[in-house]
């Protein structure tokens, strides 16, 4: 099989989880990986074994051996690289979210459209087997009616405050809020019908970081569940993992409860911390990628190589940019915000 050429934009955290997938499927060729900081981007193309590297995300898109373009650059940053990959034919996975405005993340799914790319946005979450387990028992009516959904997504302030120079250009619910937006969404096969959500802005602040602490957020869907979300930043460093994730589902036959994140299942204590190592996201068994967070990025390479539809689409960034949107307009005004 003639492998096909894949790049990424963006040679982070998240970057480095697409890099390692591409690096390790037969089927791809990693030709090249672009930063802006070009001693990251060296330094991943030595880790993965891509071809080469850029600085300019326009010299990646125009390279004729490419074929499909990862980009997990900072939440905010986005739009003009994915303009530019649509433009030039592109097929195109984008990390969550699409966009932070309406109007961009509209845009790319219309261009998209236009120029018949796939078009992919990483919500890995509907990869992930407890997600699976609930959407599987809410469809078959083993729930009834669902009624109530409680999401709990957060990162400890280290997050913020020392991961990334660009927190306050962003925030909790554009970072782990589109998660836990589309999550409910994807559960539930329902659109948002209306928003509330509260926040408030003192402890990051207070350490130089002026992004929001937390939002809390009522959220009213189109056939009447209700789905209370929480996002929050500002968690304890001492927390035993970077991520606090759990799920109530509550329907008129019965429940579902989900914990990602203190799930027990293996636990490690050392003399410098306690620790519930990840044994479903990022997992890898004698060399081979299992987690389901890499299972997103290698549902990208089936679509490019089968032409399949992808899982989490276009349109579905397209409705989490719009409730974020309205989450914020929310905190503005002190009042619920309808979405058209």
């Amino acid at each position: 099989m003639e492998k096909v050429g894949f790049g990424i934009i963006g040679a982070g955290i998240w970057g480095s989880v697409h890099a390692k997938v591409y690096a390790k499927d037969p089927r791809v060729k990693l030709i090249s990986i672009c930063d802006v900081d070009e001693e990251k981007a060296r330094k991943l193309v030595e880790k993965s074994g891509a071809e080469n590297y850029c600085t300019d995300f326009n010299d990646l898109v125009k390279r004729p051996d490419i074929v499909g373009i990862s980009i997990a650059t900072p939440d905010f940053t986005h739009f003009q690289p994915a303009m530019a990959a649509i433009d030039a034919g592109k097929h195109l996975l984008i990390e969550k979210p699409m966009a932070t405005r309406v109007e961009e993340a509209a845009k790319i799914l219309k261009e998209a459209k236009k120029a018949k790319i796939k078009l992919m946005v990483d919500f890995h979450n509907r990869w992930n087997p407890c997600f699976l387990k609930i959407k599987e028992s809410i469809d078959k009516g083993e729930l009834g009616e669902i009624s109530l959904v409680y999401l709990r997504l957060s990162n400890p302030s280290v997050v913020p405050l020392k991961w990334f120079p660009w927190s306050e250009k962003s925030s909790v619910a554009w970072f782990l809020g589109a998660h836990t937006v589309d999550l409910a969404r994807w559960l539930l096969e329902d659109e948002v019908k209306k928003v509330y959500c509260v926040s408030r802005s003192k402890v990051l602040r207070g350490r130089g970081v002026n992004t929001p602490d937390f939002f809390e957020s009522v959220i009213e869907f189109k056939k009447g569940c209700i789905v209370v979300m929480e996002n929050a930043w500002i968690l304890p460093e001492t927390e035993p993992n970077i991520v606090d994730f759990k799920c109530q589902v509550i329907g008129s036959k019965g429940s579902m409860y989900a914990d990602l994140s203190h799930h027990r299942a293996l636990e490690k204590y050392t003399e410098e911390k306690t620790e519930y190592p990840d044994v479903f996201g990022l997992t890898e068994i004698y060399g081979k990628l299992m987690g389901f967070a890499f299972q997103s990025i290698r549902h990208f390479i089936d679509c490019v190589m089968e032409d399949k539809e992808p899982i989490s689409s276009g349109k579905d960034g397209l409705e989490v940019t719009k409730t974020i949107c309205a989450m914020e307009e929310s905190i503005l005004s002190g009042s619920p915000v309808e979405i058209g």
